[in-house]
């Protein structure tokens, strides 16, 4: 009976044990750039994020799968309750966007502490206005 007794106490330790620490939680875990333009976009995006957990929550490392996107971590430990962003800055290469981002942090609500962000969209070539056309197509009206 002790034994069980003994059993019983380890068993509800180590499941409230496991219930406490750092949880991330995002906002959005994929941004869709859409359809956008070197020109006219920047390539930033941002990955809000909340600590629900009761721990500090520590971002450990933050890699993309390539060097055309560069993530920027928080320094600090987020505390309990605070939010921050992970900063994704994408070089806007012509063509689709298809990108991971790897977030490896202190998190006991994701499995190894580890999430993967996605970037997904098309960079498009700005559009060229012919001034010969557009003249044309005001004379016409």
């Amino acid at each position: 009976m002790k034994n069980l007794f003994r059993g019983i106490a380890i068993l509800f330790i180590s499941i409230s044990s496991y219930a406490q620490g750092a949880k991330i939680e995002f906002k959005e875990e994929t941004i869709n750039y859409g359809n956008v333009t070197k020109e006219e976009d920047s390539g930033k995006r941002t990955f809000e994020f909340t600590n629900t957990g009761d721990a500090p929550l520590e971002i450990r490392n933050v890699k993309s799968t390539c060097g055309c996107t560069i993530p920027t971590k928080p320094t600090e430990p987020i505390m309990p309750g605070e939010s921050d962003v992970i900063e994704v800055q994408y070089n806007m290469n012509l063509g689709p966007i298809s990108k991971s981002i790897t977030v490896e942090t202190n998190a006991v609500n994701v499995e190894s502490g580890m999430v993967t962000l996605r970037i997904k969209g098309t960079v498009i070539p700005k559009k060229v206005i012919n001034l010969l056309e557009k003249k044309k197509s005001i004379l016409e009206q």
